[in-house]
C-alpha cells in the first residue's frame, strides 16, 4: 500500500509539472530552502544497497568468507552515501535541505526549491562483476516549474575475483572499486551541479 501511494504521488507530481516551462529563470539564493524527495526507483534501490550493506556486515569474520574480504563488501557498500553526498552538496549553496517521505508533506512545506532524486547504483555479486552508479537530481521551482538537472555516472566490470590463484589483499582492493565508482559518480554530480548554479538559469546570490 505504501509503495502505490508512493508511485500515485509521484505521478501526481510527474502531471503537475508535466505543461511546465523547460526555461523557468530562476535565481538560486543561499537563503532559499530545499526539499528533497526520492522517486521509486530510488525507494527500491535503497532498499538494496540496505540488505547488501547489512549481509556484509553479517557475514564479517565468518568462516564461510575471509574477514578481509568481507569488511571490503561492507566498507564499500554504504547504503546511505549517494544521499548523504547530496545533502553535503546541496548544504553548500542552499540554507537548509530536508528531505520528506512524500508529495503531501512536501507541498505542506513549501520549499524554495524542489528537488527529485533518482539514484541507482548495483554492486557486485554472485553473477555479475560490473559495477555502476547513476545519479540525477531534477530541480523545479516552488510552482513545480522545471529548472534544470544534475547528474553523474560511472561504471566499470571488476576482475575476476575468485581465481584460486588470487590473493585475498587483492580481491579485497578490487571489491573497494565498489565505492571508488559510486563515488566517481558522486563528483560527477557535484559538477554538473556547480554548471547548473552558475550556468544561464541558475545565477547564485548571496542572499
Amino acid at each position: 500500500m505504501k509503495l502505490a501511494i508512493v508511485t500515485l504521488l509521484i505521478l501526481l507530481f510527474s502531471l503537475s509539472i508535466g505543461s511546465a516551462s523547460a526555461d523557468s529563470p530562476v535565481v538560486f539564493k543561499h537563503s532559499q530552502t530545499v526539499g528533497v524527495i526520492f522517486t521509486e526507483d530510488t525507494e527500491l534501490n535503497l532498499a538494496y544497497l540496505k540488505a547488501y550493506h547489512a549481509a556484509a556486515r553479517k557475514g564479517v569474520g565468518s568462516q564461510d568468507l575471509d574477514p578481509t574480504i568481507q569488511q571490503a563488501y561492507a566498507d564499500s557498500s554504504d547504503p546511505t552515501l549517494a544521499v548523504h553526498w547530496l545533502a553535503a552538496s546541496l548544504s553548500k549553496h542552499f540554507a537548509s535541505v530536508t528531505f520528506y517521505d512524500n508529495l503531501a508533506a512536501l507541498n505542506a512545506a513549501h520549499p524554495d526549491i524542489v528537488v527529485m532524486l533518482d539514484t541507482r547504483a548495483h554492486l557486485v555479486s554472485d553473477r555479475s562483476n560490473n559495477v555502476s552508479a547513476d545519479i540525477r537530481a531534477e530541480f523545479y521551482d516552488a510552482a513545480f516549474n522545471y529548472i534544470g538537472k544534475a547528474e553523474g555516472s560511472d561504471a566499470r566490470s571488476l576482475s575476476t575475483l575468485w581465481l584460486p590463484t588470487r590473493r585475498i589483499s587483492d580481491v579485497a582492493q578490487d571489491i573497494t572499486q565498489q565505492k571508488t565508482v559510486q563515488e566517481n559518480a558522486l563528483r560527477q554530480f557535484d559538477s554538473s551541479l556547480g554548471k547548473l548554479i552558475s550556468g544561464a538559469h541558475g545565477r547564485h546570490e548571496a542572499a
